[in-house]
């Protein structure tokens, strides 16, 4: 007797890539089994095919159905953002592929736990009911737990792993009550439902209260001010390709599940959480950008960079309409360029098992290494915002957005706060091209992997820059914007 899975509203399809990177991060951890320490180009090589296979599956699965009795969708979102997440998996791989063996973390467990990491972020990419929200969300937030704790000789490590637990774990339970005090309220937890029902007998206290919780645990994954002091020390403790892959891969699947859930789960509540979340956008540009101009450790500055995007990321959100959703995810790209490729540069400066990190490390390597002092340089003014870059147009297109939905005061601050970020940023491009070195650092040569990430990155956010619409994702963004 055979099941018809199809009978029960099951469509495996949906979960094709979901299933392909789970199944790969098992055969990762198997292949550790037999696959000495000293080949861990066969872990790589595994990881980054079952990502491709991952990506494949993405793009043939079409779009404009639900899944899974409507807690899976599958649309021109989900499909940006379920490749984006396999991109940045990708990406984190490949910086990580000659990082872990200089440092000692050469373990299948790493691997590992960044596939499963990223089949949190698919599960997210087309979730359309707060249960599978916040399974996706958990996946990825218990892979990141561990990686952030990975490098165990570490103390900073390990106080890293139990900061972003403790508070993570704190975040969740008031998700978890949220969803507890909507469900209580609506009876389902399905998107459609909710705006149904809100629709029709409008938001109660208990709803709006589940609302309000749900709006803090998207604002302590998301870094936004005031939950947003986890950042700095973690960013700091983690392995820096965790670092990249926590700072990029979060923010992308977050922000774009959190636009799928305003506008489809709570339109009817515009008017609540436009003015709460501009309010804290703007609270969070300005502390984030003040706090980063008395960073001397460069984590730690990119730390706070990273608060700092969310808060501009948060204008487009509040715009609302196409034109703020399309500058949310053109964004999200043009951030996940530009912050790999920083942090990639950081990886490629360390020495040993030791990470140069501190501003001073950083003075006269125009002089030591010039391809990779002008990498950096185009990454901090892009950061910064800076012509001819993808940071440029990606903040262009957030400040016109926020002006059309009517919001030209949250998008002033936003250009005040721009102009403080170009102070901290040029303080690295000023190190490295008119700072004396203080001690005699020799650099090693990139590996293959660490240098095909420093180029893929800088080349993307050149392209942006200058020619967005010539550019592979702008491509792909353009075709999928009509289904969002």
């Amino acid at each position: 007797m055979q099941l018809d899975v199809s009978a029960l509203g099951i469509d495996l399809a949906a979960l094709a890539p979901v299933l392909i990177v789970g199944g790969a991060a098992m055969m990762v951890l198997l292949l550790g089994l037999v696959v000495d320490a000293k080949n861990g180009w066969v872990l790589v090589s595994f990881s980054l095919a079952g990502l491709m296979a991952a990506a494949w599956s993405v793009l043939a699965m079409g779009g404009g159905r639900v899944a899974f009795g409507g807690m899976l969708a599958v649309d021109g979102l989900s499909t940006f953002t379920g490749l984006l997440s396999v991109g940045v998996a990708a990406l984190a791989v490949l910086l990580s592929a000659s990082y872990v063996e200089r440092v000692g973390l050469a373990q299948p467990e790493y691997y590992g736990l960044l596939l499963f990491g990223a089949s949190g972020m698919l599960v997210m990419a087309g979730a359309t009911n707060l249960i599978t929200l916040i399974i996706g969300l958990e996946l990825l937030s218990l892979s990141l737990y561990v990686l952030a704790g990975f490098a165990r000789t570490r103390l900073t490590s390990e106080e890293a792993a139990l900061k972003y637990f403790l508070l993570g774990s704190f975040a969740l339970a008031l998700l978890i009550y949220g969803t507890a005090l909507i469900y209580g309220e609506v009876g389902s937890l399905d998107y459609a439902d909710i705006a149904r029902v809100l629709r029709e007998q409008g938001a109660s206290t208990t709803a709006l209260l589940g609302f309000g919780l749900l709006l803090v645990g998207f604002g302590f994954k998301l870094s936004l001010v005031p939950f947003h002091m986890w950042v700095p020390d973690v960013y700091e403790g983690a392995p820096t390709p965790v670092t990249a892959y926590m700072a990029v891969g979060t923010k992308a699947v977050v922000f774009a599940a959190l636009l799928r859930l305003l506008v489809t789960a709570f339109p009817t509540l515009s008017g609540e959480w436009t003015v709460i979340l501009s309010a804290m956008a703007a609270v969070t540009v300005v502390v984030a950008n003040v706090a980063a101009v008395a960073q001397s450790n460069l984590k730690r500055l990119l730390g706070y960079s990273a608060i700092s995007h969310a808060g501009y990321l948060m204008m487009a959100v509040v715009a609302d309409g196409s034109l703020g959703s399309g500058a949310v995810l053109f964004y999200l790209v043009a951030y996940t360029a530009m912050n790999f490729g920083a942090f990639a540069v950081l990886v490629a400066v360390g020495e040993g098992r030791e990470e140069r990190l501190a501003l001073e490390d950083y003075a006269g390597l125009a002089r030591r290494s010039p391809w990779l002092a002008a990498a950096m340089a185009f990454f901090m003014l892009s950061l910064g915002g800076a012509p001819f870059t993808a940071g440029f147009l990606a903040k262009l297109y957030v400040f016109s957005a926020a002006v059309q939905g009517g919001f030209l005061w949250l998008a002033v601050v936003g250009a005040i706060t721009s102009v403080v970020a170009f102070y901290y940023y040029l303080r690295v491009v000023v190190a490295m091209y008119m700072a004396e070195p203080r001690e005699k650092l020799v650099l090693q040569r990139p590996s293959l992997s660490m240098a095909a990430v420093v180029v893929l990155a800088l080349l993307l956010t050149l392209q942006m820059g200058i020619l967005p619409g010539l550019s592979p994702s702008m491509s792909v963004l353009s075709a999928l914007l009509p289904g969002i």
